[in-house]
């Protein structure tokens, strides 16, 4: 039987807690990012580049994890 909890933790090659925990802070960390952004938007005197570099940060935290889901797939 299929586990929806550890399908995909599974496919990019973490467990359980380690792929709720990159989703976590990711997640957290877009957030902040959004809120910045929104606050800019009212009062562009605020948080300037905050929105735009919590957005590359992410980008490229995703795709390093890419790259270790694709390490891992081909270790295998």
């Amino acid at each position: 039987m299929r586990n929806p909890f550890t399908d995909h933790p599974r496919e990019v090659g973490e467990s359980y807690l380690e792929h709720a925990g990159f989703a976590c802070r990711y997640g957290v960390k877009m957030a902040l990012g959004g809120v910045a952004a929104f606050i800019h938007g009212l009062f562009p005197f605020l948080f300037q580049k905050t929105g735009s570099r919590i957005t590359r940060e992410l980008t490229a935290t995703l795709e390093e994890s890419s790259a270790r889901a694709a390490a891992r797939r081909d270790s295998v």
